[in-house]
């Protein structure tokens, strides 16, 4: 076996070994593929085998043992030539045998928080000001001020460090997010559905369909023999999660996020972040790409400061979600409870919510259900609290949620 070459040779001049191997797997493990040890020793057994002169052949071969899906043989041709050929790529440095991805979605999210900025100055009146904090624990949370100020992430209200770049404590192992899907799957099923005035045809019905009991016999020669049943259709609840992307909740907001996307996939959830505006992105959670941690992390770039809940309630309910909230949705709230709007506009708002048949599932990230003044006096319209603070919580609640 040829030694390693070095990072800035191409793959043609040889298969590497050991680190370059390791660290060509650590990339695909990232970008959401199953590579173990047992696909590193494969894929070195296969560049021994075809040669470490044929590029070609041991990509393939490569290719095959590491893809296990459609997703990820699609995928493959891009990782590859990001590691080995990063001089082809454009919109790229390599960097210790990675590159970093285009912040075209970046972007995107900073248009977004623009036309929020100007949708807000626009419906703004003179002489407005913002409503004071319930307490002082409600403010010390809405700003994220800190006295010490040794964390350079809560410093001036929003972060100094691109999110983008921080990923201490976020990254998701494949087999985690794998669980997180499967989780989502079993929660969705256990929703009840709402039943509707149609029907559709099911082997065990308990309605004989006549028309097509009719049209079946003309393969027969008219004769009834195969009678088809009808059942009442029903349909699944639609599901709005709310999630609180604001200072004080900094340190829970990819997690809420990542638990969002997963019921956006499963359960077609709309998704909204919240801060002192309310946003929906519900697109970027159906992007089925690669780098799934630089779309959860560019959501809440920008966000942060103080937290409307109750503002934000009131323009999800009147301006984005009304034709849609009827009798049987479901509205998740991940937020810690802490308002910078008056106590009683929360209430108002979740009336407003329930006004329409919606049940309220409110999630927290502190074991006990949080102490806000605005929270404590809309316990009543809230039909239940959950913890969530982890995919273990999250698998605790699992038979409550329905």
């Amino acid at each position: 076996m040829t030694a390693a070459p070095s990072p800035r040779e191409p793959a043609a001049a040889g298969v590497p070994a050991g680190e370059r191997l390791a660290s060509f797997a650590v990339l695909l493990r990232e970008h959401g593929m199953t590579v173990g040890v047992a696909e590193q020793q494969a894929m070195l057994q296969a560049a021994t085998l075809c040669g470490v002169l044929r590029e070609s052949v041991v990509e393939a071969a490569w290719r095959s043992i590491a893809c296990h899906s459609h997703r990820e043989w699609k995928l493959w041709d891009d990782v590859y030539q990001r590691f080995w050929h990063p001089e082809k790529l454009r919109g790229g440095v390599k960097v210790s045998g990675q590159t970093r991805p285009s912040r075209n979605l970046r972007q995107s999210v900073q248009d977004m928080h623009d036309q929020m900025n100007r949708d807000a100055g626009a419906a703004s009146k003179p002489g407005a000001n913002n409503a004071a904090p319930n307490t002082a624990s409600d403010q010390a949370s809405a700003t994220g001020s800190d006295d010490n100020g040794t964390s350079p992430r809560a410093q001036g209200g929003a972060s100094q460090s691109e999110a983008l770049h921080q990923r201490d404590g976020q990254m998701w192992l494949p087999q985690e997010l794998g669980a997180l899907r499967q989780l989502a799957r079993q929660i969705v099923a256990k929703l009840q559905p709402k039943p509707t005035r149609r029907w559709r045809c099911a082997p065990n019905g308990r309605r004989l369909d006549v028309r097509q009991t009719f049209r079946d016999s003309v393969a027969c020669g008219g004769e009834l023999i195969h009678p088809s049943w009808q059942v009442k259709r029903t349909q699944p609840p639609r599901l709005f999660i709310l999630a609180d992307v604001s200072r004080s909740m900094e340190s829970h907001a990819a997690l809420f996020l990542r638990v969002a996307r997963a019921f956006a996939l499963e359960a077609d959830a709309r998704v909204f972040v919240f801060h002192t505006r309310l946003a929906e992105v519900t697109p970027l959670m159906h992007r089925d790409t690669a780098a799934v941690q630089e779309k959860v992390n560019a959501v809440t770039a920008g966000f942060g400061g103080g937290t409307r809940i109750a503002a934000s309630l009131q323009d999800f309910s009147r301006n984005h979600a009304r034709a849609q909230i009827n009798r049987g949705a479901r509205v998740w709230v991940f937020s810690d409870g802490f308002d910078t709007d008056e106590p009683a506009l929360l209430g108002q708002a979740l009336k407003e919510v329930r006004a329409r048949g919606a049940r309220i599932t409110w999630f927290h990230p502190t074991r006990q259900v949080p102490g806000a003044m605005a929270l404590q006096r809309a316990r009543g319209l809230i039909e239940r609290f959950v913890p969530l603070a982890s995919l273990a919580d999250l698998a605790a609640a699992r038979a409550s949620l329905y």
